[in-house]
């Protein structure tokens, strides 16, 4: 077995847009983070920009993951909670941009769903992972 993730995409289908359709990770320990929020290492908000929040989501996301003695490329899903689904569509230049910086062209299977709040206060975004550890 590989120690890379191998993207899927069933034959004949579109390629997918931000988002792997399925993905094969490396034999390992398997991985699971909780909902990051956009706060920092403090457990406080220093912006209320929604694509800030975002950036340092998958910052804290990419910590945990070093922390556990991973790589980022060793998520294989994500799921993205967002309070509003504007706040992401409007500024999808500024998504992405943060996105390479912290992820770069990795892109686990990934789920986006609008809810009605966080648990934090001030949170427009949370972010939870599963990958692995690889062997």
């Amino acid at each position: 077995m590989t120690t890379q993730p191998e993207t899927i995409n069933p034959p004949g289908w579109k390629r997918p847009k931000g988002y792997a359709n399925a993905i094969v990770l490396p034999k390992g320990r398997p991985l699971f983070i909780a909902g990051m929020v956009g706060w920092n290492a403090d457990e406080q908000f220093t912006t209320d920009d929604f694509t800030a929040q975002f950036r340092q989501a998958l910052l804290n996301i990419k910590a945990c993951v070093e922390a556990a003695g991973s790589r980022i490329d060793c998520i294989g899903r994500m799921t993205i909670y967002v309070t509003d689904k504007r706040d992401y569509s409007e500024d999808l230049p500024g998504i992405g941009a943060a996105w390479r910086e912290v992820m770069g062209r990795h892109y686990p299977a990934m789920a986006l769903l609008e809810v009605k709040s966080l648990l934090e206060d001030g949170a427009k975004v949370e972010i939870e992972a599963t990958g692995v550890v690889p062997e």
